[in-house]
């Protein structure tokens, strides 16, 4: 019976550290089904989806996390999940959005937007953002960019405009396009 199985891992970045999570894998018999990979900071971070056939499969990647975490200073996390992962909300209509802010760099920005698209029932399903010094005068500039399922049902003028008040008030850009 395939099981599946998530597992998260967090280091200083350094080469090898994928061919060590592979290996890893590979050696316990199990597949890499899906993986994000980032670093931030200086920080290695990757989630990754497996699974495995094995009756043994959840002993041997708990034993070879904790090997991985002594021997290559990594924190390793994983956890088996109940049954086969869906994305959330399949079976639902829903629209590919992608929305794009960019400002001076201030705190509140991540939480104003996320709480705004959660209040819509909106799913994020990847998000990324920068913080970087402008030419010539320094100041911090902050970019997001938000890939999200919006179901069909919610009303995209209400969530334009309540996401253009949110500009507003921080003092930001905020682009929302629709994905074809």
């Amino acid at each position: 019976m395939k099981k599946w199985f998530a597992l998260s891992a967090i280091g200083r970045d350094r080469p090898g550290i994928v061919a060590d999570l592979a290996e890893l894998i590979y050696e316990c018999d199990c597949n890499l089904e899906d993986s994000s990979m980032t670093i931030l900071g200086g920080e290695f971070a990757v989630l990754l989806l497996l699974s495995g056939q094995g009756t043994e499969t959840e002993r041997l990647l708990s034993t070879a996390c904790k090997r991985l975490e002594w021997e290559k200073r990594l924190t390793v996390f994983f956890r088996p999940l109940e049954g086969e992962p869906t994305r959330y909300g399949a079976g639902e209509r829903t629209i590919l959005y992608q929305l794009q802010a960019t400002g001076v760099d201030k705190a509140g920005i991540v939480a104003r937007v996320a709480r705004c698209l959660a209040d819509h029932g909106i799913n994020i399903i990847q998000m990324q953002t920068h913080s970087r010094p402008e030419p010539g005068s320094g100041t911090a500039i902050y970019t997001m960019q938000i890939d999200m399922d919006v179901p069909a049902q919610v009303g995209i003028p209400a969530l334009r405009e309540r996401l253009e008040r949110i500009a507003d008030e921080l003092h930001i850009h905020i682009d929302l396009i629709e994905v074809k």
